[in-house]
């Protein structure tokens, strides 16, 4: 069926009776967020989303806690951002520790508290159901079709925003887009996981005997890359000689603790075999599953092995989704690059703050696997931070339509900065705001949005752009 039939069968068949004035595609961490600003902002909005529920990556990938995104010791996301920290900790699935870090938090518990601040602010989700494609009138999206148990629809609204994270709709929709570095291989993949059932108190000690200081049994956190001066290297070195783990489990293992989950560890692991590095084919992703959970079972056998306080431990979960760093980026009305990142770069339609090292988790051999924490550029400065200007969101080519979250116009290795949770937030709730703007003042263009009017409202809401 060619693609007119296709828009004729859409437009017979199952077009809906509704509309709305924005449609997200993607309920996950930018999208969930968009939806929440787009909704206090009066618009009539839809959450879609493939999943049971809201959050992507830090519900449903189990990315916990959050990375640290900050300038002279002052969180750089604000907004919408703190707020749902706040209701975290209410429920007791948040928490500060001393050094005044508030970004651990229990990814169950952030399920709920997305579900209220959408519902709450009259915005509707509908879970369970996937992207087909876009039906557009020369460059505008008229209408979003999509597959769930009640078949094929088409969605309506004015403005919509691509926030899937590999921006499956702005490709559809014939905008340019970039994907993985010049050779086309993408960041790292990772399967993550909890074990549950750990003595802490007995773990942190054997910790801090063995170089790795910790805070509390509470808040723990612990690593281990090859060649990067571990304390636990060789006990991974010795379980890769006895058969316990494989050579490449220790590429690079870390582990959380996880607030109001007592006796649990969060694990930012496994990486994924290198091969299985493109999060939007379809076939890596299920092969992905496979390996993933291969490698927890090694990895549980090594914990209870060779780390005191685990002896006893069981898997608590196995994230339902794979952590996907990146795939596609569209090509924006401004494409931000590292260079942007290390000169502290400033714009007058700034919608985010970003001091988050440049992060590239390579599956290369011998090549960058950790970020770098200081340098002689002015973004190691403890006081430095670029901005994200509101046209990365813009995608050329298409006039009703934004991009936020990890599918913004970047590149490879600026992406790999600004990708991190928080950024995704703000970059979520600017767009979120601008869309409802867009489709109740200007039948949906998303270039006649004031900037300037954009950026009051942000800090109206407490952002800190």
């Amino acid at each position: 069926m060619n693609i007119s039939a296709f828009q004729m069968f859409i437009s017979y068949k199952s077009v809906n009776s509704r509309d709305w004035d924005v449609i997200v595609a993607g309920g996950g961490t930018a999208g969930a967020v968009a939806g929440i600003a787009a909704a206090r902002s009066g618009a009539r909005v839809l959450v879609v989303e493939a999943q049971g529920s809201l959050g992507g990556t830090g519900t449903n990938a189990w990315v916990t806690p959050l990375m640290r995104n900050v300038s002279a010791g002052e969180n750089l996301n604000r907004g919408l951002t703190e707020e749902i920290k706040a209701r975290l900790r209410e429920r007791g699935d948040g928490a500060r520790d001393a050094g005044g870090n508030d970004n651990w938090f229990n990814p169950e518990g952030l399920k709920f508290v997305l579900d209220d601040l959408l519902t709450d602010a009259g915005g509707e989700v509908l879970f369970h159901t996937q992207v087909v494609r876009p039906l557009m009138e020369g460059g505008k999206i008229t209408a979003l079709v999509v597959h769930n148990k009640g078949g094929l629809q088409a969605l309506r609204a004015g403005c919509f925003i691509d926030a899937t994270g590999d921006a499956d709709v702005a490709l559809l929709a014939g905008v340019p887009c970039h994907a993985g570095d010049e050779e086309g291989v993408h960041q790292a993949m990772s399967l993550r996981f909890t074990l549950a059932g750990v003595d802490t108190a007995r773990l942190a000690g054997f910790l801090r005997e063995n170089g790795q200081g910790q805070e509390s049994p509470d808040f723990l956190h612990f690593w281990m890359v090859w060649d990067r001066n571990s304390s636990l290297e060789p006990l991974f070195r010795q379980a890769v000689e006895d058969g316990t783990l494989l050579e490449r489990d220790g590429d690079y293992f870390q582990a959380f603790s996880v607030p109001g989950r007592p006796g649990e560890l969060s694990f930012n692991c496994p990486r994924l075999r290198a091969d299985l590095n493109d999060g939007a084919d379809p076939w890596v992703l299920s092969a992905a599953q496979l390996d993933g959970r291969r490698a927890i079972e090694r990895l549980t056998r090594f914990c209870r092995a060779f780390l005191p306080g685990c002896e006893h431990a069981f898997i608590g979960v196995v994230a339902p989704m794979v952590g996907v760093r990146e795939t596609r980026r569209i090509v924006g009305e401004y494409t931000l690059t590292v260079e942007d990142i290390l000169d502290c770069a400033k714009f007058p339609d700034s919608i985010c703050k970003n001091h988050y090292p440049v992060d590239i988790h390579s599956v290369k051999g011998g090549a960058k696997l950790l970020h770098e924490r200081d340098g002689t550029a002015p973004y190691f400065a403890k006081d430095a931070y670029h901005e994200i200007p509101f046209r990365c969101l813009v995608p050329q080519g298409v006039s009703n339509l934004l991009v936020p979250g990890r599918a913004a116009s970047s590149t490879f290795e600026a992406q790999s900065s600004i990708r991190v949770q928080q950024n995704c937030h703000s970059m979520g709730e600017a767009a979120g705001i601008a869309a409802t703007w867009a489709a109740r003042e200007h039948g949906g263009e998303v270039r006649a949005v004031d900037v300037d009017a954009l950026r009051a409202e942000l800090r109206q809401r407490g952002g800190s752009v």
